[in-house]
């Protein structure tokens, strides 16, 4: 990863990745299954969204590892010619599945969709992340409850640990076996396909610790920290990123799994996060609320949101299903230049919503994740200019 600047904990870089340069600290739209929900390839590039979120586990399940091979991979079949980051599987198949059973091995589970059987093992992870032709590939680990005991949570930490060893090192077979053909059936640069391991442990300083320094020891391209954004305080979540952030390699790119809302993000990244990815932009267009600015984005001075608070917050939200906005044919957002407010009124858009018109999802989501992604932009700024 190389810096172009630093204000205080916050930085400011580049990722090169097979598919491109990545502009840090950035926001991942999620494409779960190979698409952002109501939105199409084409209308994410428009966004300017730099890199998308796909998952190992339903791809696996839908189109299915071999299927997947035939079509040439995730960029290909999506028409997608950004980077891509691909979550390992690990918690769809804690939170997702019907049955499942962990053992040193792996995980055998049953499919939600047919019922199938599967185990999913360190090494099937790294194969399916491959032939789906990840940039940015995370080891598969295990996922302890919210609400775990601290021996969960321990038990876990440390499995997640060796399985992050039989990740590293099935990837780095990968990448050998592939350098060895004479075609590249991923149409990018394997050398170019980054791996990163998953700091666990819970809310415990301790436990954190020794995960983020046991990954350390094995040697990862960036480092994640998961296991939070599942319930826990805001305070505790913010501890422990403090800390591991202190902990891992100031070289490296740091990626804060699933979190969040964007005043969470405007702090992690003044701790010296790079990286995030939500579906809450996405999932909230769905059901009618939008992020609307309550003042200019490219004006303000995030130093003063380092730790918001719900009444000082820089955004507000907007429920466009509201009898309020029935004759409102104001902007959605005066600050916003996505195509949705500059087309759309508050009017119309509830209109649509109180019809059930499907346009009203995609409208919502055009807007939401332009609101994050501008957010990412203005931080960038921000830190740049005040470096």
């Amino acid at each position: 990863m190389k810096f172009l600047a630093q204000k205080k904990l916050a930085r400011r870089g580049q990722l090169e990745t097979g598919h491109g340069v990545i502009e840090t600290p950035f926001f991942m739209p999620i494409a779960t299954k190979g698409a952002v929900k109501t939105m199409s390839s084409d209308d994410m590039k428009k966004l300017g969204a730099q890199i998308l979120l796909s998952n190992t586990y339903h791809l696996l399940l839908r189109p299915g590892l071999e299927s997947m091979r035939e079509l040439g991979g995730l960029h290909r079949f999506m028409n997608w010619d950004g980077p891509i980051l691909t979550d390992s599987g690990g918690y769809q198949v804690f939170s997702l599945s019907k049955m499942n059973k962990t053992t040193e091995e792996g995980v055998t589970f049953q499919s939600h969709i047919d019922g199938a059987r599967i185990t999913l093992t360190p090494e099937l992870s790294m194969q399916m992340q491959a032939t789906i032709g990840s940039d940015i590939v995370m080891q598969f680990d295990d996922v302890a409850a919210g609400d775990s005991s601290r021996e969960r949570y321990k038990e876990a930490m440390e499995r997640s640990l060796r399985w992050a060893k039989r990740s590293s090192e099935s990837f780095s077979h990968l990448v050998t076996e592939s350098l060895s053909e004479t075609t590249q059936p991923l149409n990018h640069s394997t050398t170019q396909r980054l791996l990163f391991g998953i700091v666990q442990g819970g809310t415990h300083e301790d436990l954190r610790e020794e995960s983020a320094r046991g990954l350390m020891e094995i040697g990862f391209d960036g480092y994640a920290i998961g296991g939070l954004s599942v319930g826990e305080k805001r305070e505790d979540a913010y501890r422990i990123v403090k800390q591991v952030c202190e902990i891992l390699p100031q070289d490296k790119p740091r990626y804060f799994m699933g979190g969040g809302m964007p005043e969470e993000i405007v702090a992690y990244v003044q701790m010296g996060v790079d990286m995030f990815d939500c579906v809450l932009p996405t999932r909230n267009a769905r059901h009618g609320t939008l992020f609307v600015w309550n003042q200019d984005p490219a004006a303000i001075d995030w130093s003063q949101y380092q730790d918001p608070r719900p009444n000082q917050l820089f955004y507000d939200r907007l429920r466009v299903t509201n009898e309020s906005l029935a004759k409102d044919q104001s902007p959605l957002d005066p600050y916003c230049t996505c195509e949705t407010c500059t087309t759309t009124s508050r009017a119309y858009l509830r209109h649509l919503f109180c019809v059930q018109e499907l346009l009203a999802l995609r409208l919502a989501t055009i807007h939401n994740l332009h609101f994050y992604l501008t957010l990412m932009a203005s931080l960038r700024g921000w830190i740049e200019k005040n470096k």
